[in-house]
């Protein structure tokens, strides 16, 4: 049988009769020795009966096809990194699957199946972590990953895109405090995620500047939705010496902790000032328009899907870590303190 007769048979049909998942035929066609000495006789029994024929050493064929992987996709934020990736991608002619695992390991196992079974060229994870078993899998097929504000340190190992977090929390509350502030409540994200911890390390470091200690029972941490953000506001809210400013760790939090002061009746800016994180469409469109830190979210996509095109085409990489700028974007919800 000719090679381009043994390629109408897909590793995914090998992997659906030998009863295995995609990754296992992948290590079998690689001589991965990771693998049961009788699943490897079925797999290269089935192979051979269809003729299937291995790439040996040319290069891996394209799908022209990206794969974009978030946790979950019920935020803003996440239409700003696809907005991005998908420019660069359409630019290059390749295509854009995107999909959420929502943190779950039956989630990954399937999506790895899938990636496999369309063959895509490349792979772009957000908020997440390339952990050894997922980066041999990758491997195993052929894929090279990118990470988009990973959640960890960011490791050498695979290429990262980010953006200066701890600047941006720095200048978030060094705005607060040449207001004249110094009772600034922060809301944080989850405190695993590197940008939580940043942003957070840059507030401390904005109060220590104006020799402010940290206060925290002025420190609350949210999970980066809009809910959290009007709990956390609440909590801040019903302190006795309650702030006179609040950072949230991004503008969903930030306009939670807007409702959160509407229903004490407190009025933004002049009773509370508040600032948040992202600047996403709606930091401009409410009421008042949210100071925010800019972070160039859709940048971030675009820069991620260039670098692993880059890499599908064995072109090296410039850096293993690439960190965008933040800066702070003034509007209405801000003004010194009353009184």
């Amino acid at each position: 049988m000719s090679e381009s007769q043994g390629r109408a048979v897909t590793i995914a049909a090998i992997a659906a009769e030998a009863g295995v998942s995609l990754p296992t035929v992948s290590r079998v066609l690689n001589g991965r020795s990771d693998v049961a000495p009788h699943t490897r006789e079925r797999v290269e029994a089935l192979l051979r009966e269809h003729g299937y024929q291995r790439r040996g050493g040319r290069p891996r064929e394209r799908a022209r096809l990206v794969d974009l992987v978030f946790n979950d996709l019920d935020s803003p934020w996440a239409l700003e990194i696809i907005r991005g990736v998908e420019d660069a991608a359409h630019a290059e002619g390749v295509g854009t699957v995107v999909s959420a695992i929502h943190r779950r390991v039956s989630a990954t196992r399937a999506w790895l199946e899938n990636l496999a079974a369309r063959a895509s060229d490349g792979v772009i994870l957000v908020t997440s972590e390339l952990d050894p078993v997922l980066g041999s899998e990758l491997r195993d097929l052929q894929v090279p990953a990118v990470v988009i504000d990973p959640a960890g340190v960011p490791s050498l190992d695979v290429p990262t895109v980010g953006a200066t977090d701890w600047a941006g929390g720095l200048s978030a509350t060094d705005h607060l405090t040449g207001l004249g502030h110094r009772r600034i409540g922060f809301v944080g994200g989850p405190a695993p995620l590197w940008s939580s911890r940043a942003r957070m390390d840059g507030y401390r470091a904005g109060l220590g500047a104006v020799e402010v200690a940290v206060d925290p029972d002025l420190v609350v941490e949210g999970d980066f939705g809009y809910r959290s953000g009007s709990e956390s506001g609440e909590r801040l809210l019903a302190l006795p010496d309650r702030p006179t400013a609040v950072f949230a760790a991004n503008d969903q939090m930030a306009l939670g902790v807007y409702e959160a002061a509407r229903r004490r009746g407190l009025r933004v800016p002049e009773d509370l000032s508040v600032v948040g994180f992202d600047d996403l469409p709606q930091a401009q469109w409410s009421s008042p328009p949210l100071t925010t830190v800019h972070q160039p979210l859709a940048q971030m996509g675009t820069l991620a899907a260039r670098t692993v095109l880059r890499m599908v085409r064995g072109e090296p990489v410039e850096t293993p870590r690439i960190e965008l700028a933040t800066r702070l974007v003034v509007r209405d919800s801000t003004a010194p303190p009353a009184g």
